[in-house]
């Protein structure tokens, strides 16, 4: 996280400036940080766990519009008032900064504006890429793309995906994320196991057996 976050591009008495305006925030799983229609006076960047961004619609239906990995940043600073929901996936530990303190520091250090720049760039397309899932026609491909999507976010590196990892969403949430049923997403998980493409380990973990296959997969 060190190495990938916004605040890396800052010398080291740089980045102990900054963190000394910070604090360390852990949250439980399903624990809320940000709800939209609360004043937004705070922002955070993700050291462990994953988070989910989502909007309820007028019937009262969740759609998650982005997953933010470790090293990922959230927070709408320069907006009086939150527009998402921000919640925590798993067991979480971030770094938050009053608005302000965060103000104060992009002015002070442009490298840190450009990086953080870059990083809502990088986010934006990320989240493009999520939505574009469920035009895919068939559920195989929005599954194999999403399990990459998940095994990229949990890898050190930005070039290959973790060949082990725990999926952050039920198989409630992926299955409305990808506009299929849960017994679509249970059938194609098992599917993919037979196929050696994935194991599972345990209620959340999967281990990628082949993962040039299910990126063809995905393509599809």
């Amino acid at each position: 996280m060190r190495d990938r976050a916004a605040c890396s591009v800052l010398e080291d008495e740089e980045r102990e400036a900054l963190a000394s305006v910070g604090r360390t925030r852990t949250l439980s799983r399903g624990e809320t940080l940000f709800a939209a229609g609360d004043e937004s006076s705070a922002c955070a960047t993700l050291i462990s766990g994953a988070l989910k961004i989502s909007a309820t619609d007028a019937a009262g239906d969740e759609r998650i519009l982005a997953l933010v990995h470790p090293s990922g940043f959230v927070g709408e600073m320069f907006s009086p008032f939150a527009h998402y929901d921000v919640v925590s996936l798993t067991d979480s530990t971030l770094c938050v900064f009053a608005g302000a303190e965060m103000e104060r520091a992009i002015s002070r250090y442009p490298a840190l504006a450009t990086a953080l720049l870059r990083r809502s760039q990088e986010d934006l397309h990320a989240a493009r890429d999520l939505l574009a899932l469920s035009g895919k026609r068939d559920a195989a491909s929005k599954l194999a793309a999403l399990i990459l999507g998940f095994a990229h976010g949990a890898s050190d590196s930005s070039c290959h995906p973790s060949p082990i990892f725990d999926l952050p969403l039920t198989r409630g949430e992926m299955a409305g994320m990808l506009g299929i049923t849960i017994e679509t997403v249970s059938r194609r998980l098992s599917a993919f196991e037979r196929d050696r493409l994935i194991r599972r380990d345990g209620a959340r973990g999967i281990v990628l057996k082949d993962p040039a296959r299910l990126a063809a997969l995905a393509q599809l």
